[in-house]
């Protein structure tokens, strides 16, 4: 069982960024306006389809892998930038708009788009890479046997906060 030191750690970390909004939020917002709630929850199963990846990945040994391939670590970071400036650009570059402004002329998109995109979202979200491969095995006990139930127990308390 996981301690409560831990889901408390878990926890706190997950508040702060969920407070944070980042990509995922801006994504799930702004398609749950243009589109309605169920293109926000579509897309929010995207979202958590990206968590369990990382969640797997971290309980696999993510972590270790970046320490011993340091350039491994700089790709997921490298590539999680390009996209946020993707979306920057999307925003700022002459005649670009905010997600959240009003439009009648944005095209809706299929349920697999919609979950594709959480899912990509998520992925290349570096926040969430940076939770899932360095703080989230800060709190597990690495004498427990059961490790991916520790991993497990510890994400699922994060991601009961919802979507960062």
């Amino acid at each position: 069982m996981i301690s409560l030191a831990a889901v408390g750690g878990v926890a706190l970390v997950e508040l702060g960024m969920a407070l944070t909004p980042g990509p995922n939020m801006i994504h799930l917002a702004s398609r749950a306006i243009a589109q309605g709630r169920r293109a926000g929850l579509v897309g929010l199963g995207g979202t958590a389809v990206g968590f369990v990846c990382y969640l797997v990945a971290a309980a696999a040994g993510l972590s270790a892998l970046f320490v011993a391939v340091p350039v491994a670590f700089l790709v997921v970071e490298l590539t999680g930038a390009v996209y946020l400036g993707f979306l920057a650009w999307g925003m700022l570059k002459p005649g670009g708009r905010s997600p959240f402004a009003p439009a009648s002329d944005v095209p809706s998109v299929s349920d697999a788009r919609l979950f594709s995109m959480g899912l990509l979202t998520n992925l290349l979200n570096p926040k969430i890479a940076l939770l899932y491969a360095a703080l989230l095995p800060q709190f597990l006990d690495r004498r427990r046997v059961r490790r991916g139930r520790n991993c497990c127990s510890s994400a699922g308390c994060g991601s009961s906060w919802g979507s960062p």
